[in-house]
């Protein structure tokens, strides 16, 4: 079983930080990129960044300046830094794997796709 779970969310006001975390869990081998999205109420989920298994990056451009993701591959998890926060950052943040190898018992090796977790609220007040 593969659970990524994520934590740090909160309230914070508008100009504050927080830092997000994503943590993978079970017999991983590897992890290939990494992303965090966003839900806010009524909205579409969105790509916020994402950092590829080799550490290159990409961002939105409405986080752009403001958030830095990283990763520590040794413990199989992401990060997201957040700050200068806005009101309309408020959502919910969820994580990413577009592909983990695990070890599976019959086969050696497993391969998933598109794992999630279950995400972390983001509040923002003004």
């Amino acid at each position: 079983q593969v659970q990524l779970v994520e934590s740090g969310g909160g309230l914070v006001q508008a100009g504050g930080s927080l830092r997000l975390s994503c943590a993978a869990s079970g017999s991983i081998l590897n992890i290939n990129t990494m992303t965090w999205y966003r839900q806010a109420p009524g909205k579409q989920r969105e790509m916020v960044a994402n950092i590829l298994s080799g550490g290159n990056t990409n961002y939105a451009d409405f986080v752009k300046g403001r958030f830095t993701i990283s990763r520590d591959n040794a413990k199989k998890a992401a990060y997201l830094q957040m700050n200068s926060l806005k009101p309309e950052d408020t959502a919910v943040y969820y994580c990413n794997a577009d592909w983990i190898l695990i070890r599976d018992q019959s086969r050696g090796a497993k391969e998933l796709f598109d794992v999630w977790g279950q995400g972390t609220q983001v509040t923002v007040s003004s």
